[in-house]
């Protein structure tokens, strides 16, 4: 665990604003930038995925392909092929539809010093129920390092 992130209890006015009809799972991470204070939400969120290096990149597009995640190519209504399904200064909520009925949703919120991070994932079926048990402790490991790397970047 580092001083720049850290992973909280998911707090309830996080989860009030996803879109998903249920949450089997939500993690969240807060952490701080520096001075994000006159960009949006997704603004924000843009340079944390599409800012990222191309390997980091490549690596999240194919391990969200790899689990189903319905991910597209990046346009004025997506992030690194998550659509946008909801954005304000303060907030931004992402979301990806999946073929193995486990989609997903990632939030950014700006909280008061730092930023909040979330990923709220339903799951339809057993298959997603198994899946994601072999996927959690790796996406904590990915969520966690590409929010250090964010920070130092955003920082710059």
């Amino acid at each position: 665990m580092t001083d720049v992130v850290r992973q909280v209890d998911p707090p309830s006015s996080a989860r009030t604003l996803s879109t998903l009809g249920r949450i089997d799972y939500c993690d969240a991470f807060l952490f701080d930038t520096g001075s994000t204070h006159d960009e949006s939400a997704e603004e924000v969120i843009r340079e944390i995925l599409e800012g990222a290096p191309l390997a980091v990149r490549t690596h999240l597009l194919s391990g969200w392909s790899a689990i189903g995640l319905k991910v597209g190519t990046s346009s004025a209504r997506s992030v690194l092929g998550w659509e946008v399904r909801r954005t304000v200064p303060e907030h931004v909520l992402l979301g990806a539809d999946s073929r193995i009925g486990m989609p997903g949703e990632l939030l950014l919120k700006k909280e008061r010093g730092a930023l909040l991070f979330a990923t709220f994932v339903a799951q339809r079926n057993p298959l997603a129920r198994a899946l994601w048990a072999v996927v959690e402790p790796v996406h904590v490991r990915i969520v966690r390092d590409i929010l250090e790397q964010a920070s130092q970047r955003l920082r710059t």
